[in-house]
């Protein structure tokens, strides 16, 4: 890079993250955004399909990071350096108070008008993935994937979104409608039409019943709410209303391994436990079931599910989790992408058939692992989102999908009409 490509790259961080990255690499480049943002981007020599590039040095602030500690959901986690930004970062907001190092010039001025907080927001860019990690030399650093090893590149552009303020909360709210504007893949919250339901008291059966719901159990549950005080406006009929069946498993047999999540789905409609019952809204998976589609059953072979296994990504590696490891094991028989639009609208023009006025879409972030052979994460997650806003808007009105265990930017950067 130029002296004065470098000049520029470090004009940008002070100006946006007051230099809060210290011994960047000269393979490290910025690109202004609107109202003082930016983005970060990083080049290698070789091309691949998952790059680890080293941003700089990350010392002396307080930091909030929210990182995925499973495949399926985030938490927060705090430190001060950047050996405490834990693997799968999807959110890193930083303090900045008066007693740190900020190294500029009118830091007394910007000091007593209060905490300045700098956010960066990993972003994708194309067919790839970002997050954030931290080393024990406190580096800062930028993991790329697309997750086929056949989609490569050797540099990204615009792949970390960077931001500061003095309200995190205005910052937060800010920064996500200027990445909505910038990137095109999603709206913000304010541009989404809010579903009632968020703001009713209603029962999801999945802790008082697990897969062994019924509908006696549905009618004792909604009248002990009733009687004490706090009836239900909405009612989730989670796992088990559906036709399913499991390979792996003989009749009566206690499941062991995590071998019950291999179980498959084996057809749309209900299992007969729940013939006759008029639910208002069930719990489906973006997959169809845990393990997916299964392709022998006569009703579900014009989907053209195929048996892929999942390969858990490199930042996955600190993950524990019983059911995706049952799944790589045992494989998900994945819908074609072809033909996912065609079964979530049978699906749920079905269940809007049966009085059903919304769905709950679990286990949405196994797709991330599927991507190989399918123009990755990026990709394959594109397609199954698309079809399954569409299929909803069209049979459920209100807006009515409830997203759940699907908590990864891969999602939350593709949602269009939904929360």
């Amino acid at each position: 890079m130029s002296f004065l490509g470098r000049f520029r790259v470090l004009s940008l961080l002070s100006h946006c993250s007051w230099q809060c990255l210290t011994k960047s690499p000269e393979t490290v480049v910025a690109h202004p955004a609107s109202s003082g943002s930016a983005f970060l981007g990083a080049s290698s020599t070789s091309m691949s399909s998952g790059h680890v590039f080293t941003l700089g040095v990350l010392e002396g602030f307080r930091l909030m990071s929210i990182f995925r500690f499973q495949i399926w959901w985030m938490i927060p986690s705090f430190g001060n350096s950047g050996r405490n930004v834990p693997v799968e970062t999807q959110v890193l907001l930083l303090e900045g108070v008066e007693k740190t190092a900020l190294r500029n010039d009118d830091a007394e001025t910007q000091s007593s008008e209060g905490t300045l907080y700098i956010l960066f927001l990993p972003a994708l860019e194309g067919q790839f993935r970002t997050s954030l990690q931290g080393t024990s030399e406190n580096e800062l650093q930028l993991c790329v994937e697309s997750g086929d090893p056949n989609v490569q590149t050797c540099q990204v552009k615009e792949a970390l979104f960077v931001n500061s303020g003095y309200n995190p909360f205005e910052l937060m709210k800010d920064s996500i409608r200027i990445l909505a504007k910038h990137k095109g893949t999603f709206s913000h919250v304010e541009d989404k039409k809010i579903p009632p339901h968020l703001d009713w008291f209603g029962w999801c059966t999945w802790d008082a019943f697990y897969t062994r719901v019924d509908p006696r159990g549905i009618r004792e549950g909604l009248q002990s709410l009733s009687e004490g005080g706090c009836p239900a406006k909405f009612l989730i009929i989670d796992d088990g209303w559906q036709e399913t069946v499991n390979d792996f498993l003989k009749e009566g047999e206690t499941p062991t391994d995590g071998i019950e999540f291999a179980t498959r789905l084996a057809d749309i409609k209900e299992n007969k436990k729940f013939t006759q019952t008029d639910p208002e809204c069930t719990a489906t998976n973006l997959i169809g079931y845990w393990g997916g589609l299964h392709p022998d059953h006569e009703p579900l072979k014009k989907y053209k599910p195929k048996i892929e296994y999942p390969v858990k990504s490199r930042s996955q590696s600190h993950m524990r989790c019983g059911a995706l490891l049952s799944l790589v094991r045992n494989g998900v028989g994945l819908i074609n992408p072809g033909c996912v639009y065609n079964f979530y609208n049978d699906l749920h023009s079905y269940l809007a058939s049966c009085g059903v006025d919304g769905v709950k879409v679990d286990i949405q972030n196994v797709v991330e692992a599927l991507g190989s052979g399918y123009g990755g994460r990026v990709t394959l997650t594109k397609k199954y989102q698309e079809a399954l806003e569409e299929s909803v808007l069209k049979n459920f009105k209100d807006n009515n999908l409830i997203c759940s265990m699907s908590q990864n930017t891969d999602f939350f950067y593709r949602l269009r009409s939904f929360f």
